[in-house]
């Protein structure tokens, strides 16, 4: 069996795991069915991704968002993994030579939606193939009790029965409760799995809540204080996020608007704008987000308050997702209760539904809608205590990073600090903006996001590191083989042209 902490130096450039990693790795080596339940930015890909490079055969990975998928294989190829994906975005061509390279063997890893399960190409390709790991992301999505219930999902468990040869099941989540957890394992088919539970709390994400007066000039002076920062601005109605994105665009802030009522082609190029930071806001309804794995997003404002905790701590888990720092605010209104209330009562409507089935649902998003305000409104009670609480987990305050542990006030705006790994570097500035440039460059001639090529956090610590040589790139956390082969020389140049520029 190839050794782990090979393949954790050679692709992804670490030399430990993250806390939980290693005992899914194992347990899926092991043959083992996993269910995994991890916070957002805990590294759940890493735990099925580097089975399938030990594994004999291919690994599927079933994802219901497109945009992680193509997020996911973009890194992959950047490490030296073939991979691809199988959905909806593919030209007919595209997914036809997609399909005659997996048929014959040429990728490790692919990424299918759940609606291509039901496909009669799909099953005869996985008939044909030794699957050694099927990989199921976003697996709270099975679930009738999940806050994002797919009914392509029930589906999986017969896929899987009609494979020639059972595969090791892995199934991830971040936000599942405990009913939520039984129905994935029931409805999964999972064989006694092993189970592990990372819990929900995100330590570097700063949660606060403010009522200020006015709500768009909040966001106005809270977007210039992080100009050069990519964040998320969640809005309620499409109307909202129209009225605010003109406001901002008319202050000379880059933000562009996402919500539903706009065509597939502009949301598209709106959403690579931000990932390729081009534009550094996005003005969004709940629309926008899901499979969005842009590790770099430094805030999440909420402008109106969400229906729930569940759909809440997964918008603001969009920040933070490379373990730096982040602010999570949310800009309460009694209105937006109203609102709410409204839209629950609106989104139940259904000719065919059952009445007595529809009361219920309708009481149960209330009840949630209850919590949701109880978190908005606290005056005394630690808000990392009422999202965990809220997920069945103890918590002792304070915290000492929301904004009631911190006595904040809607003025105050954190100033991220610079950390990598727990450790504080002392990072030269001058040289930090000239590798940012570099890495600008290189993300433009590969045709991808900027931190697909190295991390802000790779980058601080070369700031301070200064390695002179290629050799000693190996030294730097997040750097792995290919990208030093495929980087190196052009980043120790731009430090000794620095260091020489210094010396006069």
């Amino acid at each position: 069996m190839t050794d782990i902490y090979e393949i954790l130096k050679k692709y992804y450039g670490y030399t430990a795991f993250r806390k939980g990693q290693e005992e899914i790795i194992k347990s899926l080596l092991a043959g083992q069915d996993t269910l995994a339940v991890m916070p957002t930015g805990a590294g759940k890909s890493l735990c099925y991704q580097i089975p399938a490079l030990c594994l004999e055969g291919i690994t599927i990975v079933i994802s219901p968002l497109i945009s992680l998928m193509q997020d996911q294989v973009r890194s992959l190829i950047a490490m030296g993994v073939r991979a691809a994906y199988l959905n909806s975005s593919l030209t007919p061509r595209q997914m036809e030579l997609a399909m005659y390279n997996a048929a014959n063997g040429v990728y490790k890893i692919i990424y299918a939606a759940p609606e291509r399960l039901e496909t009669e190409s799909f099953l005869q390709l996985v008939q044909r193939q030794e699957v050694s790991l099927l990989a199921v992301d976003e697996a709270h999505c099975i679930s009738q009790w999940g806050h994002d219930f797919r009914p392509s999902y029930m589906q999986i468990a017969d896929f899987i029965a009609k494979m020639p040869k059972r595969p090791v099941v892995a199934a991830f989540t971040a936000t599942a409760t405990d009913r939520v957890k039984q129905d994935i394992v029931k409805n999964l088919h999972l064989k006694d799995p092993f189970r592990l539970g990372l819990g929900f709390d995100r330590e570097n994400l700063y949660f606060g809540v403010y009522k200020p007066l006015d709500r768009t000039q909040f966001v106005l002076d809270y977007l210039r204080t992080h100009s050069e920062q990519s964040g998320i601005v969640y809005c309620l109605t499409r109307k909202n996020v129209d009225e605010l994105t003109a406001v901002l665009q008319e202050n000379g802030i880059s933000a562009l608007p996402y919500h539903a009522g706009m065509g597939d082609r502009e949301r598209a190029f709106h959403q690579n704008e931000f990932i390729y930071d081009r534009a550094r806001v996005i003005v969004a309804t709940n629309a926008f987000g899901m499979g969005i794995d842009k590790p770099d997003v430094r805030y999440v404002l909420h402008y109106n308050m969400p229906a729930n905790m569940e759909d809440y701590y997964q918008q603001a888990g969009r920040a933070g997702r490379d373990g730096e720092a982040a602010e999570c605010i949310l800009l309460y209104s009694a209105r937006d209760v109203r609102i709410n209330q409204f839209l629950i009562q609106k989104s139940e409507e259904s000719e065919n539904a059952d009445p007595e089935e529809v009361a219920r649902h309708i009481q149960i998003q209330l009840e949630k809608l209850k919590q949701m305000t109880f978190y908005s409104t606290s005056a005394t009670v630690c808000l990392r205590k009422r999202i965990l609480n809220y997920f069945g987990e103890h918590f002792n305050p304070p915290c000492g990073n929301c904004s009631i542990c911190r006595h904040d006030s809607e003025k105050r705006y954190a100033k991220i600090g610079l950390s990598a790994d727990g450790k504080k570097l002392f990072v030269d500035e001058a040289l930090l903006g000239r590798l940012e440039k570099q890495r600008a460059v290189l993300a433009n001639r590969a045709g991808v996001p900027a931190y697909a090529v190295f991390s802000d956090t790779v980058l601080r610590e070369l700031s301070a590191c200064r390695p002179r040589t290629v050799q000693a790139l190996s030294k730097i956390s997040g750097l792995g083989e290919v990208k030093i082969q495929r980087y190196g020389q052009e980043l120790v140049n731009v430090i000794n042209t620095y260091e020489q520029e210094a010396d006069f």
